[in-house]
């Protein structure tokens, strides 16, 4: 049996019941030899110090973005930990969950890519996924789209046309950028996942309200699979 002693310097690491100790013990490794991670001074619940610990843990998760904690965090080679303004994209914002090592694609390249496709309208519904999309052996297939061709939505032009084969971004993309008619690509194969996602977007209600603004944004998760040039 192996026994490692943490001696943890920050204050909030002491605290045997912190979210991320928790996460430490959750990555170490399931069989032997076994780890134990422990704090030499417990810090009191009813301390000064304690009290303030909760405090600090509280607003970092408060100010912790939520696809961080939960969807699918940043890898170490990811280049980015925050949303960024992709340039000429007309306000598509962009989130390099792992960085490519490939090459980056340009106008003309016949490019392939998976993706999870959700509506934020809808409390980011998903309403299309290429996982979902299976051959005749149960592999995914990638969409494949010329770059540049203008058959696909801007904002998944402008995400892709920066990327390295083998890097998954996600992208936040303003209704100027998305669907602007129903015969621009990706389109949902299934019918009542298009039916309701083109109704959302062009309900002339709501576009009459003033909504319009709000109504086509789009957030994909995309990952670029590769590039013929």
């Amino acid at each position: 049996m192996v026994v490692v002693h943490c001696h943890a310097s920050s204050p909030y690491l002491q605290d045997p019941h912190h979210t991320a100790l928790h996460y430490l013990l959750r990555r170490a490794p399931p069989s032997p030899p076994i780890i134990y991670a422990t704090s030499p001074q417990p810090l009191s619940s009813s301390s000064p110090s304690a009290a303030s610990t909760r405090r600090t843990l509280l607003v970092s998760i408060a100010t912790t973005s939520f696809s961080s904690l939960i969807l699918s965090p940043p890898s170490k080679s990811a280049t980015n930990t925050e949303f960024f303004d992709l340039p000429n994209s007309g306000g598509v914002k962009a989130l390099d969950l792992r960085a490519g090592t490939g090459a980056t694609p340009v106008d003309g390249d016949q490019v392939a890519i998976h993706y999870y496709g959700r509506l934020a309208a809808k409390q980011g519904w998903r309403f299309d996924s290429t996982y979902d999309h299976k051959d005749s052996t149960g592999e995914p297939i990638p969409f494949v789209f010329t770059l540049g061709s203008g058959k696909v939505i801007s904002g998944i032009d402008s995400a892709v046309r920066s990327m390295q084969v083998g890097g998954t971004r996600r992208v936040i993309i303003p209704p100027s950028q998305g669907y602007q008619n129903t015969s621009q690509e990706p389109i949902p194969p299934n019918f009542f996942d298009r039916q309701r996602l083109f109704t959302t977007i062009f309900n002339p209600t709501r576009l009459g309200n003033g909504e319009g603004s709000t109504l086509g944004t789009l957030i994909f998760d995309i990952e670029l699979i590769s590039i013929r040039h």
